[in-house]
């Protein structure tokens, strides 16, 4: 029986040497694993930025579209309007209630404009937010 045991054992590698590479092998893996989890992360929250940031730009455009058109609609009821009290032999146009509502009108649909296209322009310049990587790993490294 002594020389089965001894066969057994030749047979078995130690097992805490088997346990070493296995462990490392665990570890780079687990290390790998969380880098491209962290990758994939940040690819995924940079894409949606980019997304919401160029829906955003999309709805401005829009809204400072449609404003132009009132703008231009405005001008063309100002034109008729100065045309008509013209045609009516009217005086001081400029200074008669309805033109200055119309001329009032224009001017605040302009200011509205120009405060989309200062909008326009943040959306355009907003960078991804950084996302704190080495700060998350080193929390989970203490609560380990």
């Amino acid at each position: 029986m002594d020389e089965q045991e001894k066969d057994q054992k030749e047979q078995t590698p130690d097992t805490e040497e088997q346990e070493q590479p296995q462990a490392d092998q665990v570890e780079k893996l687990k290390e790998t694993t969380e880098k491209i989890w962290g990758s994939t992360k940040h690819a995924w929250s940079t894409a949606t930025f980019k997304a919401n940031q160029y829906k955003k730009l999309v709805q401005k455009k829009i809204d400072l579209s449609a404003l132009h058109k009132k703008i231009n609609a405005a001008h063309g009821d100002l034109g008729k309007l100065i045309d008509d009290l013209r045609e009516a032999g009217k005086k001081n146009i400029l200074n008669l209630a309805e033109v200055r509502e119309i001329l009032k009108r224009i001017d605040e649909l302009k200011a509205e404009a120009a405060t989309l296209e200062e909008e326009v322009e943040q959306i355009r310049v907003e960078e991804v937010p950084q996302e704190p990587v080495q700060e998350e790993a080193t929390e989970e490294e203490k609560s380990e």
